[in-house]
C-alpha cells in the first residue's frame, strides 16, 4: 500500500490537534472540518486546511458521514482519521471511506460491526475463552424470562444498552420490583442516544474496578498489547482520572488478562488501535466488559510509560505495513496518570459549566503533558463533550506521579468556568487513592464536594489580585527610577538620541 499523503481528520477539539501534530511531524498534510462553533478552535487553524461542514449540533455536522466524505474529496485527502466519538465506531462510515477509495484508519467495517453490538461481541468473546460477566446471551425480548436469569444470577443486576457506550442506557437493578421500569428507562434512553433500543442483562459486579488493555493489530496477523490502564475514577460511568499501570495487578493476572484482551482482538481479526476493557471484582477476578475500536481519550498515559507514538503507529498499520516490534520489546517505564479537565461543576453534580475561558494557564515542567483543545478567551461550545482539556504526568514511580499530578494541578488555572480540577486534587490527596484501594464508586463513597481544598473561584479572585497588585507596585518603582517625562539611557542609545 502507497504511502499517504493527506489525512483528513474527522474531528475536532484536542483529539483532532493531538492527530495533527503527529502528521506534522511525519511530513503528512492534514485536514480539519468544522462547525459554526468551531470555526476559530486551534485544530482548525493548525492544520493545513480546513473545510466547513455545518451548523454546530453534531447531527448536523461531525455526524454527517456524507459531509466528511466530501470534505477529503475535494481537499484530495487519502486518508481520514476519525479520532474517537462522533464516527469513530460506525460502521457504516467506515465502509463508505473504503468505498470512496479512501483510508479509513481504523479497524475493519466487520470488527467495529461484531465489536459495537454488545450481545455479538458477548457471543463472540465466549467462544473465544475469555471470561464474561454472567447474564442473558442475547438482547431482553421477554421480561418474565430475563428476571428468572435476573434471580439465578443474583442481585444487583445491570441493564446494559446493546449499542453504544458512555454509561447511557445503562441502569443498575437492586430487586425484582424495580427490573421491569428500569429495562423501559435504559430502552428509552439506549434509543434516543444511538437509536436502538435493545439492552441486555448481566451480573453487577459489587467493588468493581475498570482496567483496559490497550491492543494493537496489523493486516499481517501480528497482534501485541501495550499493557492495562486503571480507569475506576468515574461519574455517570465516564472517566475521569486514569492510570498505568494499575496498581492493584499482579504479574500473573497481568499475564492473564493480557492474553485474553488479544483472544479478543483475534476474535475479530482486529486491525489498528483497539482497547479491550474489562471489570475486575474484589477477589481480583476478571470478566470482559466491551471492545473500544479505536483510539482512547486515556492513551496519552499509554504513550508517557511505553515511548510510542500510538497514532503514529496507526499511520504505519492503515499503510499495510507490519508492527515494527515484538510484544518482548515493548516495556512500561514508570507511572503514568491522567486527569481529565472538564468544564463540569462538581459540588454540583458534576453538570456542564459553560462559558468563556477568560483565564486558561497550563502547568508545565519535566514530565508534564497537557492536551488542550481550547484556548484562553475562547467560549465552551454547549453543543459537545466539555472536555476541556488533559493533563498527564509520568514519573520514575506512582507515588512521584501522585506527587507531579498534585503540583501540576495546583499551577492550572482557569477562570470563567467551574472544572474538575478541585475534584482531581480531592481525589489524589484521599487515602482510597493513595493507597490504590479504589473502585468505580469512589465519588458515591468517598467524594464530598464541600471539603475540596480550594475553589476555582477563589483560586481565581486570589490570582488576579495578586496580578493586579504585582501591577501597581511594578508601576511605582518604574517612576521612581524613570520619573515622568525622562527618557532612559537605554532609550537614548536604542534610537541614537541624545
Amino acid at each position: 500500500m502507497a504511502s499517504i499523503r493527506k489525512i483528513l481528520v474527522a474531528n475536532r477539539g484536542e483529539i483532532a490537534l493531538r492527530i495533527i501534530r503527529t502528521c506534522r511531524e511525519r511530513g503528512i498534510k492534514t485536514v480539519a472540518v468544522y462547525s459554526d462553533a468551531d470555526r476559530m478552535s486551534p485544530h482548525v487553524l493548525f492544520a493545513d486546511e480546513s473545510v466547513f461542514i455545518g451548523n454546530s449540533p453534531s447531527s448536523e455536522s461531525y455526524l454527517v458521514p456524507e459531509k466528511i466524505i466530501d470534505a477529503a474529496v475535494i481537499t484530495g485527502a487519502d486518508a481520514i482519521h476519525p479520532g474517537y466519538g462522533f464516527l469513530s465506531e460506525n460502521a457504516g462510515f467506515a465502509k463508505l471511506c473504503i468505498e470512496k477509495n479512501l483510508i479509513f484508519i481504523g479497524p475493519s467495517p466487520r470488527a467495529i460491526e461484531l465489536m459495537g453490538d454488545k450481545t455479538k461481541a458477548r457471543e463472540i468473546i465466549t467462544k473465544a475463552n475469555v471470561p464474561v460477566s454472567p447474564g442473558t446471551e442475547s438482547d431482553i425480548q421477554n421480561i418474565s424470562q430475563a428476571i428468572k436469569v435476573a434471580v439465578e444470577i443474583g442481585f444487583p443486576v445491570l441493564i446494559k444498552a446493546a449499542a453504544g457506550g458512555g454509561g447511557k442506557g445503562m441502569r443498575i437493578v437492586h430487586s425484582e420490583a424495580d427490573f421491569e421500569k428500569s429495562v423501559k428507562a435504559a430502552r428509552s434512553e439506549a434509543k434516543n442516544a444511538f437509536g436502538d433500543e435493545r439492552v441486555f442483562l448481566e451480573k453487577y459486579l459489587e467493588e468493581p474496578r475498570h482496567i483496559e488493555f490497550q491492543i494493537f493489530g496489523d493486516s499481517h496477523g501480528n497482534f501485541i498489547h501495550m499493557y492495562e490502564r486503571e480507569c475506576s475514577i468515574q461519574r455517570r460511568h465516564q472517566k475521569v482520572i486514569e492510570e498505568a499501570p494499575s496498581p492493584v495487578i499482579t504479574e500473573e493476572l497481568r499475564s492473564k488478562m493480557a492474553e485474553a484482551a488479544i483472544a479478543a482482538a483475534k476474535s475479530c481479526e482486529y486491525t489498528g488501535a483497539g482497547t479491550v476493557e474489562f471489570l475486575v471484582d474484589k477477589h481480583l477476578n476478571f470478566y470482559f466488559l466491551e471492545m473500544n475500536t479505536r483510539l482512547q481519550v486515556e492513551h496519552p498515559i499509554t504513550e508517557l510509560i511505553t515511548g510510542i507514538d500510538l497514532v503514529s503507529l496507526q499511520i504505519d498499520v492503515a499503510e499495510g505495513k507490519k508492527i515494527p516490534f515484538s510484544q518482548e520489546q515493548i516495556s512500561p517505564r514508570g507511572h503514568a496518570i491522567e486527569c481529565r479537565v472538564y468544564a463540569e461543576d462538581p459540588s454540583n453534580q458534576f453538570l456542564p459549566s459553560t462559558g468563556k475561558l477568560t483565564i486558561h494557564r497550563i502547568p508545565a515542567g519535566n514530565g508534564v503533558r497537557v492536551d488542550a483543545g481550547i484556548e484562553e478567551g475562547q467560549e465552551i461550545p454547549i453543543y459537545y463533550d466539555p472536555l476541556i482539556s488533559k493533563l498527564c504526568v509520568h514519573a520514575p514511580d506512582r507515588k512521584s506521579a501522585i506527587k507531579k499530578m498534585i503540583r501540576a494541578l495546583d499551577e492550572y488555572t482557569i477562570s470563567g468556568v467551574k472544572t474538575t480540577i478541585p475534584f482531581c486534587k480531592y481525589t489524589l490527596n484521599t487515602p482510597q487513592f493513595r493507597e490504590g484501594k479504589y473502585d468505580t464508586h469512589f465519588v458515591e463513597n468517598y467524594f464530598y464536594p464541600e471539603k475540596t481544598s480550594v475553589k476555582a473561584d477563589d483560586k481565581t479572585a486570589a490570582l488576579v489580585s495578586a496580578l493586579l497588585l504585582q501591577n501597581k507596585h511594578h508601576i511605582q518603582l518604574k517612576k521612581k527610577k524613570n520619573p515622568a517625562g525622562s527618557i532612559s539611557n537605554w532609550w537614548k542609545k536604542r534610537h541614537n538620541q541624545k
